[in-house]
């Protein structure tokens, strides 16, 4: 089966491969989502005996299916710490404007302001700062955006605004939501300005969910990797949009004016005659968990060295507080022992074919990605392979429980040319391929494709769009929205009775093919020309 594109091959496979693919089937996916996912792992939880274990029976099955172990000094774990870091902030941060003017603003916890340590510390202070309103608090020179324009900015608590420019096509992917609209590079530049605090102004628009998704996700500790030599922010923190005009009126601004003169590349930071002070003491636990690799070498003598990298993440939330059942173990089904399911069975239909892939294949089932990424980005830190001669990342997460689709839909359509790829193995199931649904909410930055994007290797997520077969428009939309408000992190989110394999077994048709084509292609896969990414991997 192989279709061309120009000069360019979308999907080249060995004849083998449809007999290869006969190895997909729901029972073997609903296997090992029922082992994964079963209260003996105790939900996963990073550094819990339940992941010690979940581990062990992840790296046994690659065992099983030929894969030789591919973590540091030949095992299957490439251990890593994890730091979570509680913060106890005040009930109340107080704000007063410049000398010889009278007033304050009092921001009080959870109503108005939440906020982390931007720093692993016992005893935080943010000394005597000014608050300056920095905009989108972007920098992006491939698009002539500079929203600091050199001023210096250390020791000042940056207020920002959420999302990026999204009012023109050809700017910043207009509605598509990229990284510079994420909360995580607004206080990643925050550290590189100087700052001393950083402060983003939530609104439910520009966030896509209420502040209640804010207020209860940054509550109790947070996790991250060791603090190294980054610069980084004492404090990260969101307030509300009442609680951000409150702050721009008590220094004699108006926040629609301020945000209507951030709609401008001549935009420079407006210090808002605002200062505030906090100390606060944080607690620190520190633990250890591991990515599990498998790798399975390549059959080409020059190719061998370049990998194709199948990731899904095996954690979930542990052992927390019981549901109205008292049922207190996240089991985390749906997220992610689908995911785990998904690629090491697509990592079995590899390891069928008679003769290896002609570049290797490594699976990497990587751990606290439910704490922000930090697994893969742990592997992206510390790769196995360099960055350069992994030729493409393929991203496993939320397998389809509710049938099959007509439909796919990629997470960051039009980042590779890996879609080329996607489309024509679609086409072969007789699916169509789309657009993620809602891309300003962007996806493509909250699993772990993007930790390798980030070091300029080519990344995708694709998954069943929510076009059901024989069933009616808005079904799909309908299923999912109950199912993220009945069971997304929850003990419920278990393998049940009514889950359907079909769906899941032909989106693992689907990485099963487009994985293998990959592995096999003359060139590695390439970022679109412009795409953020595309200057990395230059």
């Amino acid at each position: 089966m192989s279709t061309q594109r120009g000069s360019t091959p979308d999907l080249i496979l060995p004849p083998s491969a449809e007999s290869a693919v006969q190895h997909i089937t729901a029972e073997r996916l609903r296997a090992h989502v029922e082992a994964l996912a079963s209260d003996r792992f105790e939900g996963r939880g990073p550094g819990s005996r339940g992941d010690v274990a979940a581990r062990a029976w992840m790296a046994e099955r690659l065992h099983e299916l030929g894969y030789a172990p591919a973590g540091p000094d030949g095992s299957w774990e490439q251990a890593f710490e994890i730091v979570g870091v509680t913060a106890r902030m005040p009930a109340t941060w107080r704000f007063r404007p410049k000398a010889g003017t009278q007033g304050q603003v009092t921001l009080a916890w959870g109503a108005d302001y939440v906020a982390e340590s931007g720093v692993q510390q016992t005893n935080v202070i943010v000394p005597e700062s000014e608050l300056v309103f920095v905009g989108y608090g972007i920098r992006a020179p491939e698009e002539d955006w500079d929203d600091f324009k050199g001023v210096d900015l250390r020791g000042k608590v940056l207020l920002v605004l959420n999302s990026d420019p999204d009012w023109d096509p050809a700017l910043f992917g207009g509605e598509r939501r990229l990284y510079y609209g994420r909360w995580t590079y607004k206080f990643e530049e925050a550290g590189r300005q100087g700052a001393s605090g950083v402060i983003i102004v939530h609104t439910t628009e520009s966030a896509g969910y209420p502040w209640g998704v804010v207020e209860s996700s940054w509550r109790g500790q947070q996790f991250d990797l060791p603090q190294g030599d980054e610069p980084r922010a004492l404090i990260n923190a969101w307030t509300t949009e009442d609680g951000a005009r409150r702050l721009t009126t008590l220094g004699g601004h108006d926040l629609d004016a301020l945000v209507a003169s951030a709609r401008s590349r001549d935009f420079r930071p407006v210090p808002l005659g605002v200062r505030t002070t906090l100390e606060f003491e944080t607690t620190m636990q520190r633990t250890t968990t591991a990515n599990v690799l498998g790798l399975l070498e390549g059959s080409d003598e020059t190719l061998r060295d370049q990998v194709v990298v199948l990731t899904a993440h095996h954690d979930h939330l542990g052992i927390g507080e019981p549901d109205e059942t008292g049922d207190a173990i996240y089991s985390g089904a749906r997220d992610n022992a689908s995911g785990v399911a998904l690629a090491l069975t697509v990592a079995e239909a590899i390891a069928k074919l008679p003769e290896p892939p002609r570049r290797s294949v490594l699976v990497l089932l990587v751990g606290a990605e439910e704490h922000g990424l930090l697994g893969s980005n742990y592997y992206a830190r510390h790769p196995t392979f360099a960055p350069s001669c992994i030729a493409a990342n393929l991203n496993f997460e939320l397998g389809n429980i509710w049938g099959r689709t007509k439909n796919v839909i990629i997470h960051g359509k039009g980042k590779t040319d890996m879609d080329a790829v996607v489309v024509a193995a679609a086409a072969h199931q007789g699916r169509r391929v789309e657009d993620e649904p809602d891309p300003d909410a962007g996806w493509f930055y909250r699993s772990d494709q993007f930790s390798f994007a980030r070091i300029g290797v080519p990344s995708i997520w694709f998954e069943s769009g929510r076009d059901y077969v024989s069933r009616p428009e808005g079904w799909g939309d309908e299923i999912v929205e109950r199912w993220i408000a009945e069971h997304y992190h929850k003990p419920s989110d278990e393998l049940r009775d009514d889950w359907r394999f079909d769906g899941m077994v032909e989106d693992t048709q689907l990485g099963f093919w487009v994985a293998a084509a990959v592995a096999r292609a003359e060139q590695m896969p390439q970022w679109t020309p412009g795409d953020e990414f595309a200057v990395i991997r230059e």
